[in-house]
């Protein structure tokens, strides 16, 4: 039961920590009413995946499942936040030719410790893992908490 109230905990401290950088980090990518901001913005990354992608095109909160397990990604100011159903990652976002992202996880679990965009459109991003994981998650609304999240475990 303690493993159960512990797993619960941290899938709720990596959402509450993934919606506050989502919500902190969206106030600067603010556009004109037009949208034409936003179009220039997934320009650079929507061709040739992660080695044209740039760090800018990774803010925001993005979500979906792999696996059949939901998966949550939130990026802002370089900071990057990666929630599972099993644990939670905290680290950064680096850009050396290609954007990578190097976590640490509080479990000790490396499968997700350092990933690769791939690709990524402005509506998804597609993240390899050295772990062997590949993840493709969608955008998400800014502050909003993604749907499909499993439920909390109940005492």
């Amino acid at each position: 039961m303690h493993t159960v109230l512990r797993t619960g905990g941290v899938i709720i401290a990596g959402i509450v920590t993934a919606v506050a950088l989502t919500g902190c980090g969206s106030g600067s990518e603010k556009s004109d009413p037009g949208g034409g901001s936003d179009a220039g913005k997934a320009g650079p990354a929507s061709g040739g995946g992660g080695a044209g992608a740039d760090a800018a095109a990774l803010e925001g909160g993005w979500a979906g499942k792999t696996d059949g397990k939901a998966v949550i990604l939130s990026v802002a100011s370089g900071k990057a936040v990666l929630v599972t159903e099993q644990q939670a990652c905290t680290g950064t976002v680096k850009e050396t030719g290609r954007v990578t992202l190097a976590l640490k996880c509080a479990d000790g679990d490396t499968a997700r410790t350092t990933g690769s965009v791939v690709s990524i459109d402005g509506k998804t991003v597609k993240v390899s893992w050295d772990g062997g994981t590949e993840d493709t998650l969608a955008k998400t609304e800014p502050g909003a908490i993604p749907s499909g999240l499993p439920g909390l475990p109940t005492p």
